[in-house]
């Protein structure tokens, strides 16, 4: 158990240093104009013509860093800062964004699993604590329950597992198109690959934080199995 807790507070601390990076140097590329002068919405617009996607629309949302693409509406949101930002932090992200919306048209495999299974998690994470709670607080006389909110927990950290390649993909994508578009230039290209390497670094910490977890759970049952 103490190994655990070990692991468990290197996790919580290497995701509180890659959160404080990952907006550092978001902060510092939002300085960096590009040379074009292209917000992140034109960036975006852009990729997506260029790619032949004429039916998914680009959108502003609020809140920082709150981009994301919905294959639902077929929509790019980009936060305020992105879809009004010129520099290379925003084009960045919106490429990135873009690079989902390229994963959906072409029927990338990790993104249609993930969408396929989007509403399972939904409902295992809405009720997944309590189930959790009752199992820990009824583990030698119901243990079932506790398996039951094992396996809720297990569909989640399957989900940030799935969510790595999809992430990882999309901001290939990106990359490859803002270098050939000429969206970015050899000044500031590295730039944007730094940032999105940033931004996958948070999936990564994720998901090893979730199957750290999952384990202590896990533990906690075949401990309490033996002790039958």
């Amino acid at each position: 158990m103490a190994t655990y807790w070990i692991l468990f507070i290197g996790i919580t601390l290497l995701s509180w240093l890659v959160s404080s990076r990952l907006k550092s140097k978001f902060e510092n590329y939002s300085k960096v104009p590009l040379d074009s002068g292209m917000t992140g919405r034109q960036v975006a617009e852009k990729m997506l013509r260029d790619n032949g996607i004429f039916d998914v629309s680009v959108t502003c949302t609020p809140g920082t860093l709150t981009d994301h693409y919905n294959p639902v509406n077929k929509t790019v949101n980009l936060s305020e800062a992105v879809y009004y930002g010129a520099n290379v932090a925003a084009a960045a992200v919106a490429a990135h964004e873009c690079g989902h919306a390229l994963q959906h048209a072409t029927a990338y495999a990790p993104l249609k699993f993930r969408s396929a299974i989007v509403p399972v998690v939904s409902f295992a994470s809405s009720i997944m604590s309590w189930v959790l709670l009752a199992g820990m607080l009824l583990l030698y006389v119901f243990p079932q329950l506790m398996l039951f909110g094992i396996c809720l927990f297990a569909l989640t950290t399957l989900f940030s597992f799935v969510t790595l390649p999809v992430e990882i993909n999309a901001s290939r994508r990106a990359l490859l198109w803002l270098s050939a578009a000429g969206i970015t230039s050899p000044g500031n290209h590295g730039m944007a690959a730094d940032a999105l390497k940033s931004a996958a670094y948070t999936y990564v910490v994720a998901a090893l934080g979730s199957l750290a977890t999952l384990l202590y759970y896990v533990m906690l049952f075949v401990g309490a199995s033996r002790d039958e």
